[in-house]
């Protein structure tokens, strides 16, 4: 037999002998043997699902790293490239202010320049317009 299969054989007996010691004392010998071939199905299913979960992690650490970024997507994700392109000249044209945006176009955008709303009148004639809003 494989070694493989025997794991799982192993520990699927684990189960019945767990399983059917567990109901023996309470249930007859048939449920309990039932049972414990439902435990031995169940542990057999986890064993080799933990078998081939552990697998698939072990098998993608033990993969060369050094292999080419693109070999049938099994090592996507395993280097990061964290240089970036050159931009110096770009960002340089961004700050740089351009001479067609200084000049006014006919019809084009200008600032909103709304009058000033503080009045600089005297305290005094202030104050009695306060006194006069007051008496009414």
């Amino acid at each position: 037999m494989s070694r493989k299969l025997l794991l799982n054989i192993v520990a699927g007996l684990i189960g019945f002998v767990l399983t059917f010691l567990a109901n023996n004392g309470q249930n007859l010998l048939g449920t309990s043997l039932i049972r414990g071939m439902y435990g031995f199905i169940i542990w057999f299913v986890l064993a080799f699902f933990l078998r081939w979960v552990l697998g698939f992690i072990i098998g993608k650490e033990a993969s060369d790293p050094e292999a080419g970024l693109f070999d049938n997507g099994e090592s996507l994700g395993g280097k990061l490239d964290i240089s970036t392109p050159e931009e110096d000249q770009e960002l340089k044209d961004l700050l740089t202010p351009k001479r067609e945006a200084v000049n006014e176009e006919p019809g084009g955008f200008t600032p909103l320049q709304p009058p000033k709303l503080v009045s600089m009148k005297d305290p005094e004639e202030l104050a009695k317009a306060v006194r006069h809003l007051k008496e009414e």
